[in-house]
């Protein structure tokens, strides 16, 4: 599936606006993470992108990412596409092997940590968080309480790299597409 083709389906299932930023953050550190390693940035941002497209009408664990996963086998969409985004939801018992499997569960939670850093700064500017204050911030429980600590310094390990180059470079890709988060 392309990118337009993806565009298209996630605005045919997904209306809130916050939701729509946080799959256009992962797409964008997916894309990052496809350069780091070398692989095609198209089909991880365009997984990143999809990663979360039913979470608005079915938000349960019976439900997410379940119902996704049929409706891309229904378009088409290969195993290997499904697989990864089935992984990014530890309760799916689908195991992360591959990079991309690995990178997408690193990204996701820390995409919604780093916009919650970002809009508690005085000029709410993504670029503006420094990897020292999420540091902090990560060990404060009651910020972005809702947001899995230990799923952000899990995700960094399992992908091999060093969780403050991780938090960097999602950082970064995010600020790269900061207009179209408002941030």
């Amino acid at each position: 599936m392309d990118r337009d083709t993806a565009w298209k389906l996630l605005n045919e299932y997904t209306k809130n606006p916050s939701l729509i930023k946080h799959m256009l953050s992962v797409e964008a550190s997916m894309r990052a993470y496809a350069r780091r390693f070398g692989a095609d940035e198209e089909s991880w941002g365009t997984i990143g992108l999809l990663h979360d497209f039913d979470y608005e009408r079915w938000p349960s664990r019976e439900d997410h990412p379940f119902r996704g996963a049929e409706i891309l086998r229904s378009k088409g969409i290969t195993e290997d596409w499904i697989t990864t985004i089935m992984s990014h939801a530890d309760y799916t018992g689908v195991p992360r092997t591959t990079p991309r499997d690995k990178a997408l569960f690193a990204c996701d939670e820390l995409t919604g940590f780093l916009t919650a850093c970002a809009l508690v700064r005085p000029d709410k500017k993504i670029a503006s968080v420094e990897v020292s204050s999420v540091r902090k911030k990560l060990k404060q429980k009651s910020f972005a309480a809702q947001v899995s600590r230990d799923d952000i310094v899990n995700g960094a390990a399992a992908l091999g790299v060093d969780l403050d180059e991780h938090i960097a470079c999602v950082r970064d890709a995010m600020a790269q597409i900061a207009d179209r988060l408002e941030l």
